[in-house]
């Protein structure tokens, strides 16, 4: 099937879609010949998929905090704010500052699904073919490209929301005025909305290409007959 897979990327290059559609054709498929809209199809069921089980995760509490895959951690020029507070004993304090981080993005993600759902109503069959062909995220890349300025623009004023109704502000406030109370420390005020709205989006999307990648390289993980018609001729 690999060589297959080769050959119908090679004629894709030189020929039209209906040339690429007749290679696929020929291709042996357990339970008939599949159609372009079944290729689409079959991506839109992969990408549904991994915003159903992995960006919902996501939602939840913890759902960022707890995950070593996305949590939020601080931006660079505030580690020493976060390294600062540790050593004179206020460990416990930068860690609330890291989880109301967390818990802002937790919510801002429960915006991303009718925008998700939007973009993958929209894959068509030269979508699909580009994606199948692809590498292990190139689903996930497409996504990225069709949604991430309509995400960043959701995503941002939740935040700065959620950052007020937590107690982000003040916390944050407290936290850098304590460590720019430190002897001989550089005052720093950066700006955390867009810092974890951005951080938000990469933590979106790194699930959905972890989802994906499973979907691709285990069988097992083909839950429905689409994906799995779909998914053997990039095998």
């Amino acid at each position: 099937m690999k060589k297959s897979l080769f050959v119908l990327f090679a004629i894709f290059t030189l020929h039209s879609c209906a040339e690429l559609q007749e290679v696929v054709n020929s291709l042996p498929q357990q339970g008939g010949v599949l159609s372009n809209a079944d290729i689409a199809s079959g991506l839109r069921q992969a990408l549904d998929l991994g915003i159903e089980k992995q960006v919902t995760k996501l939602t939840q509490t913890d759902g960022f905090y707890k995950n070593e895959l996305v949590k939020i951690l601080l931006p660079a020029e505030l580690q020493k704010v976060d390294k600062g507070l540790r050593d004179i004993g206020l460990g416990n304090l930068a860690d609330e500052g890291l989880k109301v981080l967390n818990r802002a993005a937790e919510d801002a993600v429960k915006e991303a699904t009718p925008i998700f759902v939007n973009a993958v109503k929209e894959i068509t069959f030269a979508d699909a073919k580009n994606i199948l062909l692809g590498t292990d995220d190139a689903a996930t890349q497409y996504l990225t490209s069709k949604t991430k300025t309509s995400l960043y623009d959701k995503f941002h004023p939740v935040i700065n929301t959620s950052f007020a109704k937590v107690g982000a502000d003040q916390i944050w406030q407290n936290l850098i005025n304590r460590y720019n109370a430190i002897p001989f420390t550089s005052n720093v005020n950066p700006d955390l909305t867009d810092y974890v709205t951005e951080e938000a989006l990469k933590g979106v999307y790194t699930m959905i290409a972890v989802e994906e990648k499973e979907i691709r390289n285990k069988v097992g993980s083909r839950t429905t007959e689409l994906l799995r018609k779909v998914f053997a001729l990039q095998d």
